[in-house]
């Protein structure tokens, strides 16, 4: 038999190491397995509650499950009590040895103890199947019509675990379920409205049948309010909470979008919301759900004013965990009031500053969302005023809400200006890049305050030198605004005087040059910075000019580069200087939007793209050229992507390169010398002139022919000895692309005989209005199946009453020739009288041999 399961118990915790226990429990487990081998049937039970035990320990207890089914089958109490516990610890749903115990609940739910039934009841609502809860749902549902109050409860709580196994039972359940709601015993109340909630979720027109019982909920939640007091549910003072917590949920789901069920529950929710006592959790966990169900209903505006008015005493309290519920709460509700949240502002204000981090962050989310126009400039001087004090971790996230709502609800510019400027001056490390350009574009958009702005800098830079976001901007404002320092431009009424000399702004600069703080981009601004001075600075010009050449020699070669081309500058170049070290032109940021995004979906041959830095940069291109190939297919299939050549073409077009023919396939058997000899053939006297083929034409950008193939009867090498030259390909119908507001795009098609796939495609652009179209510019885009490259137009402007037309060449390589017809979509932009058109289309009426 083994030892008793307190002196097992007592054994385990006697051991001092984990081997210890592995062998005191391995010489239990040997003892049961021989006393279950001998049917010792007195000591059954007592060995099950040992295998439960070994199995809360974590070691395998398999060979006892059969153990639990025979406990189940007798007939005595105490046996199936424990014969049920272990069926519920020790095996789950997914078992099939549960399968055997089917015909024993049934026997059980039918039985004359009460205390039986509800240990089988509580069994199958912890470890039933789909299958067990098929065969036993007619047998719950006689118990659910019961007349013992215990046997309803347990029933109805049983109900729940069918329903979520087979959802289609509801109809079994859903008239008892009703029923339940009339009973007067509390435990059948809660567990009958749990029923009602769980078919309410899963069902809609279990809904629509309970929102008909409206008025019973209402009743038995006003009898739970105005009863008096109860001891055997009171807890707290308050009757029943968990009933009334269990009520409140289910009208929360019969209100939700039902305007006549808000309408009747309107009156007890404001009862309860103003007669539950708060100075207990119980309490608290009425007025919470009570908030929520009213939010969550139909319900009138004074009656949500009352729940935010809950919220903002929950608020005040002194447990961090109501606090944390309440800004949860309010932060999800301040979209349906904000008028109603605005009055406890203060007060969530105050949470901001909270020791404890997770209402700190909380607060921030709702402070975020309650600001508006015309309370931004209170709310962000209370948060510039954390922001001093605020812990490191937590700066980042304030800072960016800051820089936020600064720009988005900034009312003036130069309140703007100066906000950002406090920002950066206490904590300027944790301001993101992007909030840095954005301050600089308003800056250059705002010729006025430019004077202000860099006096502004200039004082804060002098009291802040470890901000590197205020550093960057300063040294930005003192290169583009520098002069503004000495002549007072644009001085402000009210402004505090400044008086500066050249030589003062250049000491800024060169403390952070020489700073070990700034970091080699910092230090390249300040050398720009300078480098504009000097255009401007005429006593300290020739220092500038020896403090650039200190760098030549620096260990950093962007440093370096800087100050030779620089110095340069300063040496060869002083006549374009002035025009060199212009100002920046204001930029448009919107415009600057639409144009990103426009090149990003279209391959264009725009001159504007072809500048150094968009070529400089080798990996983001080629990324971006990826992109593009799957943002320009047109048509959806599974065509598999282009070969590499493809992207190439594509990812010139994106940085204006000049466009390189797609070389041809060679047919089959062809010697593949020819593509490698092939120049050798182009000064040959027996070619004639018009298709003389350039060797360098592929390299220099110029249009190139497709490689010279020769005849089927010819010679292989008749190229190398001067043979014949390719015959012309077909010809094929123009066709007119576009035609809109005078505007006229014409197509004219040629194919080389040699390959088939490749289309050179000449665009006539034709003006007949009256005014001329100028900054004209043609872009085009393909599917991925498709290659396509543009060569530059013959000019930008296109004459008014067609009096001259602008020709563009256009490769096209169709990868699915004789599959796919050909498709291309259109972007062209111009002016005209000095508005900016732009049109769009697609051409679909190509040729089908192309």
């Amino acid at each position: 038999m083994g030892t008793r399961l307190r002196d097992m118990i007592r054994a385990v915790r006697a051991c001092k190491t984990a081997a210890e226990e592995r062998a005191v429990i391995a010489k239990e487990c040997a003892a049961l397995r021989n006393a279950f081998k001998d049917e010792e049937g007195d000591t059954r039970h007592r060995n099950v509650a040992k295998l439960m035990f070994i199995h809360m320990l974590g070691y395998p207890t398999h060979f006892g499950q059969m153990e639990c089914l025979k406990l189940i089958a007798a007939p005595s109490f105490p046996e199936k009590r424990i014969g049920y516990l272990g069926l519920m610890i020790l095996l789950d749903e997914r078992q099939e040895v549960l399968m055997l115990v089917t015909n024993s609940i049934k026997n059980d739910l039918n039985h004359a103890n009460q205390f039986i039934v509800g240990l089988a009841l509580c069994a199958l609502g912890n470890i039933c199947s789909a299958e067990m809860a098929r065969d036993l749902a007619p047998e719950v549902e006689k118990l659910l019509s019961s007349s013992n109050s215990y046997i309803k409860k347990k029933a109805a709580l049983c109900s729940i675990r069918i329903i979520r196994k087979v959802p289609e039972l509801i109809e079994y359940v859903l008239g008892p379920a009703t029923g339940l709601l009339n009973d007067k015993h509390h435990g059948v109340l809660i567990a009958g409205v749990s029923l009602a909630t769980e078919l309410a979720q899963t069902n809609a027109e279990a809904l629509e049948h309970f929102r008909k019982q409206t008025p019973t909920l209402v009743r038995i939640l006003k009898n739970l309010v105005i009863s008096g007091y109860a001891p055997e549910y009171d807890v707290g003072g308050i009757t029943d909470p968990f009933l009334q917590v269990r009520v409140l949920r289910l009208l929360r789901l019969v209100g939700k979008g039902d305007t006549e069920a808000s309408d009747i529950m309107s009156d007890i929710l404001a009862q309860v919301a103003t007669n539950t006592e708060s100075a207990k959790n119980s309490g608290n966990a009425i007025l919470y759900e009570c908030v929520m169900t009213i939010m969550g209903v139909e319900s009138i505006g004074g009656l949500r004013v009352l729940a935010i008015n809950i919220l903002g005493r929950f608020l005040a309290n002194r447990d961090n965990n109501i606090r944390y519920v309440a800004l949860n709460t309010l932060v999800n509700v301040v979209a349906v009031d904000t008028q109603a949240v605005q009055r406890h502002r203060a007060t969530i204000v105050e949470c901001v500053k909270d020791s404890d981090v997770s209402i700190r962050r909380r607060a921030l989310e709702l402070v975020y969302a309650l600001v508006n126009e015309n309370n931004i400039k209170t709310l962000t001087k209370e948060l510039l005023d954390y922001l001093k004090v605020a812990d490191p971790e937590f700066k980042p996230d304030l800072t960016a809400k800051i820089c936020s709502l600064v720009h988005k609800y900034a009312p003036t510019k130069l309140w703007h200006i100066d906000t950002m400027i406090r920002v950066m001056s206490e904590a300027g490390s944790f301001v993101k890049d992007d909030w840095v350009r954005v301050l600089i574009v308003l800056i250059s958009n705002a010729p006025e305050l430019q004077g202000y702005t860099v006096r502004s800098f200039y004082r804060a830079f002098q009291d802040t030198k470890d901000q590197e976001s205020l550093t960057v901007t300063a040294v930005w404002c003192l290169g583009e605004y520098g002069e503004m320092l000495m002549n007072h431009a644009n001085e402000l009424e009210g402004e505090e005087p400044l008086t500066v000399t050249e030589q003062d702004v250049v000491d800024v600069l060169e403390s952070v040059l020489k700073d070990s703080r700034s970091n080699p981009v910092v230090r390249g601004f300040a050398l720009t910075s300078l480098l504009k001075l000097t255009s401007r600075y005429s006593t300290a010009s020739e220092r500038i000019k020896a403090l650039i050449g200190s760098y030549r020699g620096s260990l950093v070669v962007e440093l370096q580069q800087r100050a030779i081309e620089y110095g340069k500058i300063l040496d060869k170049h002083a006549n374009i200087k002035p025009q060199l070290l212009e100002r920046m032109p204001a930029v448009d940021e919107a415009h600057l939007k639409r144009r990103t995004a426009a090149d990003e979906t279209l391959v264009t041959a725009d001159k504007e793209t072809k500048s150094p830095k968009a070529v400089a940069n080798g990996n983001k291109p080629v990324a971006a050229a990826a992109n593009l190939m799957d943002l320009l297919d047109l048509s959806v299939d599974d065509t598999p992507a282009p070969p590499p050549a493809a992207a190439a073409s594509a990812l010139a077009d994106l940085l204006g390169s000049p466009p390189r023919s797609t070389p041809a396939p060679q047919p089959a058997g062809a010697n593949m010398l020819l593509d490698l000899l092939a120049p050798s053939t182009a000064p040959q006297a027996t070619t004639p002139p018009a298709q003389v083929q350039d060797p360098l034409a592929a390299l220099m950008g110029g249009p190139a022919a497709p490689a010279p193939q020769p005849p089927a009867a010819m010679d292989p090498f008749g190229d190398l000895l001067g043979g014949a030259a390719p015959t012309a390909g077909p010809t094929f119908p123009s066709i007119v692309a576009f035609e809109k507001d005078g505007l006229r795009v014409h197509f004219d098609f040629s194919k080389p005989a040699a390959n088939s796939q490749q289309t050179t495609i000449k665009a006539t652009y034709t003006n007949s209005g009256p005014s001329p179209f100028t900054d004209f510019v043609f872009q085009a885009a393909v599917p991925k199946f498709m290659t396509l490259s543009l060569e530059p137009a013959s000019g930008s402007v296109v004459p008014a009453g067609q009096a001259g037309s602008v020709t563009q060449t256009i490769n096209v390589t169709n990868s699915l020739q004789g599959q796919k017809n050909l498709v291309m979509r259109l972007r062209i932009s111009y002016k005209v009288n000095g508005s900016e058109v732009l049109e769009q289309g697609q051409v679909s009426n190509f040729p089908a041999q192309l």
